[in-house]
């Protein structure tokens, strides 16, 4: 079901709901921009909790409402593939510090803003046992590139999420599907979960392919700057039209590269929907969201999952299989070469993808209501 920004009904009319994206790059926070407007369209109340990059994004595409300061995970990234997984473990007392210290910051924000209910994407502190709350996440299936792991990982994730009152996931339900695996396992949460379709902020337009190709840059520090440096030594010798988008909406600083390539920190969803439209070939990280984008859109992409993140590796090796990307690793990465291989790719034409299924944040916000009458 898609809307197209009008208003549809008055279902959340008098609700004040607070919405809170993972600090986890830039996805978990554009992801949420489609959900912000269904929300806005049904008459509800929107606050927004957040901070760094974040903060600015959604600041950005929603300067009207209020934003609350929530310290975001501060995760960071292993310069090396091999140590990836042992760089993730050492933060885990601070992560988990991270959860406890959120869910009492919800607790008083709740009662100091009366909020009517709470939507977390993938923060799994960001529930509360008198509101209604709910979880975010493409990722019912947790993959580490470890089996034995794999369990473990899935276990302690659902134990956060059966905390929470529904489970929404960003992708189709059945076999026509971005995730695969990650989104579609055997053992669900023990609460409800709904498939919200795949998502964007972005919206298919016809225009003119006027460049060559764009590059999108996002993720956590330092592969984000280690993946940057790789590009703008290949964009040097590039002889074709080229956009470099670096997904750093807190910078300013410019940077001066060929006169064929424009550059800029940050684009805002519209801008960043047309230049990405206006490409012949997309270049970007096989992160979920950047994947959800490109399937609306219909474009041809190179995916670079980052390097020791198993979940995009899964998803850049899915997708390739199934001929929808193509994909390349980090490690001696060629621009040439990936740009010559991934046109002989069917790209996402023949893939049918739908739009946010409003129903399911509908019938959510009518059932949050009901209850409040009943009280």
């Amino acid at each position: 079901m898609r809307t197209n920004g009008e208003k549809i009904n008055n279902s959340g009319e008098g609700l004040r709901i607070l919405i809170a994206p993972l600090d986890w790059g830039l996805g978990h926070a554009t992801r949420c921009i489609p959900i912000i407007y269904a929300l806005k369209n049904a008459g509800v109340t929107v606050l927004l909790a957040g901070d760094g990059a974040p903060e600015v994004i959604l600041k950005k595409e929603f300067p009207e409402l209020p934003f609350l300061h929530l310290q975001g995970y501060k995760i960071v990234y292993s310069k090396s593939k091999r140590s990836f997984f042992f760089k993730l473990l050492s933060q885990f007392p601070s992560i988990f510090k991270s959860i406890n210290n959120e869910h009492k910051w919800l607790k008083n924000i709740v009662k100091e803003h009366k909020i009517d209910a709470a939507i977390s994407d993938n923060r799994f502190g960001f529930y509360h046992k008198l509101i209604p709350s709910v979880y975010i996440t493409h990722q019912l299936h947790i993959e580490t590139g470890n089996r034995f792991i794999n369990k473990i990982a899935q276990h302690l994730h659902y134990s956060y999420i059966n905390r929470f009152g529904n489970c929404w996931v960003p992708d189709a339900k059945g076999n026509k599907n971005l995730g695969g695996l990650l989104s579609h396992t055997k053992k669900m949460p023990l609460c409800p979960v709904s498939y919200l379709g795949i998502i964007s902020r972005f919206k298919k337009m016809d225009i003119p392919v006027i460049n060559d190709l764009i590059v999108v840059l996002s993720g956590p520090e330092p592969q984000r700057t280690i993946f940057e440096k790789i590009i703008i030594s290949e964009l040097r010798s590039y002889n074709g039209s080229a956009v470099l988008v670096r997904g750093l909406p807190e910078q300013e600083n410019q940077i001066i590269l060929n006169n064929n390539i424009q550059v800029y920190h940050y684009l805002p969803a519209d801008e960043l929907s047309k230049k990405i439209q206006q490409s012949a070939m997309v270049l970007a990280r096989a992160g979920y969201t950047t994947i959800m984008d490109l399937a609306i859109l219909k474009q041809k992409a190179i995916l670079v999952p980052t390097p020791g993140q198993a979940e995009q590796e899964y998803l850049a090796k899915s997708l390739t299989q199934k001929q929808l990307f193509y994909s390349s690793l980090q490690e001696n990465f060629s621009l040439e070469k990936s740009i010559g291989e991934a046109k002989k790719f069917y790209n996402t034409k023949q893939f049918e993808t739908g739009y946010l299924n409003e129903t399911v944040i509908i019938n959510w916000l009518t059932e949050i209501k009901n209850t409040k009458v009943l009280q």
